[in-house]
């Protein structure tokens, strides 16, 4: 049986080869940009984690941008926080899911409002974080020129952090991401007949 003196000496062997395998990465990685992530994927979490990166460049003296597309609401949780901080710019853009809509110019009318105000917020350097939510499905569905969006992202201001988020993210979206991370839905309790939980879902 081996010695509680042994496995320690196995594990800070361990250790210490994993040092210097993240150490070597870290010094490789010298560069520095403002990056455009996509949160894609059917799993819950894509907003929450943007909004997460939000309160992180906050805490930070940071100025963050958010433009939500798709939802109408102004009731949710993380409007009624971020709102009382400072720094932060919020435009609710959407009208609503379409099948609440049903009305397909409509909709894309809207989007391309919505876009217009984006693109006064990547004109500016003084932001320093812009979360673009639920952008993917003006995008899917065509309301919304992929090339003319890609074009307006980069031509961002060189430090500006963008953050996409939404369900079936365009490839030509993630190819142009600098990260790109996807959502898995292994279990969901709306598939439980279990409606959305203030504080959890909104």
């Amino acid at each position: 049986m081996n010695s509680e003196a042994d496995q320690a000496q196995r594990h800070r062997t361990r250790m210490q080869r994993q040092k210097t395998v993240v150490d070597a990465a870290i010094a490789r990685a010298d560069k520095s940009k403002g990056l455009l992530l996509v949160l894609t994927g059917n799993g819950k979490g894509k907003s929450s984690s943007a909004f997460g990166m939000a309160a992180r460049a906050l805490g930070h003296g940071m100025r963050v941008g958010v433009a939500q597309f798709i939802k109408g609401r102004s009731d949710t949780g993380e409007e009624a926080f971020f709102q009382q901080q400072k720094n932060i710019i919020w435009h609710v853009l959407g009208e609503g899911f379409t099948w609440d809509t049903q009305d397909l110019e409509r909709d894309k009318e809207t989007a391309r409002r919505g876009w217009a105000v984006v693109q006064t917020m990547l004109h500016d350097p003084s932001i320093d974080l812009l979360i673009l939510d639920e952008l993917t499905y003006p995008l899917k569905f065509g309301w919304l020129d992929i090339s003319a969006v890609l074009t307006d992202l980069q031509n961002r201001p060189v430090m500006q952090h963008v953050v996409i988020t939404g369900r079936a993210a365009p490839d030509a979206l993630c190819q142009t991401a600098d990260t790109v991370t996807e959502m898995r839905d292994i279990k969901h309790a709306f598939q439980s007949g279990i409606q959305a939980q203030i504080g959890i879902d909104y």
